[in-house]
């Protein structure tokens, strides 16, 4: 008798508790999710941080964080397989709270690829003591990460032989700069009195006026062209390649504006899975443009919103001039170089800097 009071009890007891923990395990229970940069280039490490609190009296023995990470953002192994389990897109965290507790978990993740990665929720499981029941619960926890794509060394970079970028001091527009001189030359019919150098008079007995260098309003425009082929319905078949042409294309923008040249870029992907509208950013010269510039490339779809002649012909037509044009590409239509032909005839500079595709290169190995 008294062995069966003993179990009808423990059963009691365990029916009960697991009541409790199945009604009241996942209530006043708090959650948000961090990280200790807004952005990082490609290869860096950042820091997630996972801040959980029990705001209640009942303790949880147990508590389970489930949620979707893309497997570009690679958690650092740990020693404790308990607590961190990684299964595919999936991560895993355990808790254990005492009354009122908060806890802070950091975590070392690497971001392996370029990307916009957000984070909306996260799914919170628990149970009893006994592991008779469990109770889930999908909460809100809004986070993002910005990876930017990796910066290379101008010298890594296949510009064409004769590129400009190398110059700061541009002569392609006749605007004699009064702050900029190259030196003296003897006085002409018609050079004003204030560009006499009395110096340089006294000193060679002759009449010298000061020659002026000349300087240019330098607008560069950064194009990457998407199309891998003259069909854009058929699906892109090298994407590290356009991977690699965002990349060139950060390097040089953050060469370009740290040299002082207003800096713009364009393409004919996307953003928008349904709008699908080419990206069109105009130059400008600063450390916001700059940051816009890097962010914009992180968050290229990698897919085509239309032929790259007709992103070329919105330049042609708005009469775009006075402007350097880098174009990347991994193919040069017929129509490109007819639009290509026009904005040079509006005084513009087109530059092409051709992709090498590794698949063409392990074919002609």
């Amino acid at each position: 008798m008294n062995i069966a009071w003993f179990i009808f009890i423990t059963f009691v007891i365990a029916g009960i508790q697991a009541y409790i923990y199945g009604k009241w395990g996942l209530a006043r229970i708090q959650y948000t999710r961090s990280f200790n940069e807004k952005a990082v280039f490609e290869g860096e490490r950042i820091e997630m941080i996972d801040e959980i609190s029990n705001r209640k009296l009942l303790p949880v023995p147990w508590l389970r964080l489930e949620s979707k990470i893309s497997a570009d953002l690679q958690f650092q192994r740990q020693s404790d397989l308990d607590n961190e389990i990684d299964s595919g897109d999936f991560h895993r965290t355990l808790f254990s709270l005492m009354p009122y507790q908060k806890v802070k978990r950091r975590q070392h993740l690497t971001c392996t690829k370029r990307g916009f990665y957000q984070f909306q929720t996260v799914s919170l499981s628990t149970g009893d003591v006994l592991g008779i029941g469990e109770t889930f619960k999908s909460v809100p926890s809004p986070a993002e990460i910005i990876v930017y794509p990796p910066l290379l060394p101008m010298k890594d970079i296949p510009l064409p032989a004769h590129s400009w970028l190398g110059d700061i001091i541009v002569r392609r527009w006749i605007i004699e700069d009064p702050f900029l001189t190259s030196g003296v030359r003897d006085y002409s019919y018609g050079d004003p009195l204030n560009s006499v150098n009395w110096k340089a008079t006294a000193r060679t007995n002759r009449l010298q006026v000061s020659k002026r260098d000349f300087s240019a309003d330098h607008h560069l425009m950064i194009y990457i062209n998407f199309n891998q082929n003259e069909d854009i319905w058929r699906p892109i078949i090298d994407e590290p390649l356009l991977e690699k042409a965002l990349s060139y294309a950060a390097s040089i923008a953050q060469y370009a504006i740290a040299n002082g040249i207003s800096t713009g870029f364009g393409c004919n992907a996307y953003f928008d899975e349904m709008k699908k509208e080419p990206i069109r950013i105009e130059p400008e010269n600063s450390k916001q443009q700059l940051a816009h510039l890097f962010e914009t490339m992180a968050k290229v779809k990698i897919g085509t919103s239309t032929f790259f002649d007709y992103f070329l012909r919105d330049d042609v037509e708005r009469k775009m001039q006075g402007t350097d044009i880098l174009l990347i590409t991994s193919i040069v239509t017929i129509k490109m170089k007819e639009m290509i032909k026009k904005l040079e005839a509006e005084g513009n500079s087109v530059e092409v800097l051709m992709l090498e595709s590794e698949f063409a290169h392990q074919k002609a190995n």
